[in-house]
């Protein structure tokens, strides 16, 4: 096996078990999988969109086309129980769709011999997980999966049975 397809496997675990739990958690954007608040789906959804149209800044330098999102969503933002604060569920999913699109296609225009190559900009404190290419694509995906079970447990607690 080749690094890229542990990669591609690892992202694309990630995006079928988050997409399989926000999905039902449409009638449910700002549940929290906990009465004393946490995490809601808009946020979860929103974060890990900004972050992964941010992918193409870490690696190349390019302007993060989400950037106005930042304030809600960035890393160590606090959700606001506010919903006309946020973008709408389904343009929140929406753009997720589109920016893993876009992390997918670059993934396959660097191929294997990309996956060592080091990132333009790697945000500080994460220097050592996102060293290499590949490195940055894996922290996602792991990065995704710990957001999925937030998720998960939203679900839980709004009564949607578990997706697995």
């Amino acid at each position: 096996m080749q690094a890229i397809d542990l990669v591609r496997h690892a992202l694309g675990v990630g995006d079928h078990v988050f997409q399989g739990l926000v999905a039902d958690l449409r009638d449910h954007p700002m549940a929290t999988q906990a009465p004393t608040g946490g995490n809601h789906a808009i946020w979860t959804l929103g974060h890990i969109t900004l972050l992964e149209a941010g992918i193409p800044g870490i690696f190349f330098g390019e302007s993060n086309p989400l950037a106005s999102w930042e304030p809600l969503f960035q890393v160590g933002s606090k959700p606001t129980n506010d919903a006309s604060a946020y973008p709408s569920f389904d343009e929140l999913l929406g753009q997720y769709r589109q920016q893993r699109a876009t992390t997918m296609k670059i993934l396959d225009q660097v191929g294997e011999s990309g996956m060592d190559r080091v990132p333009a900009h790697i945000p500080k404190g994460f220097e050592k997980a996102m060293a290499t290419f590949g490195l940055t694509l894996l922290t996602m995906a792991l990065h995704q999966m710990l957001h999925a079970g937030e998720l998960a447990d939203i679900r839980r607690a709004v009564g949607i049975k578990p997706m697995m």
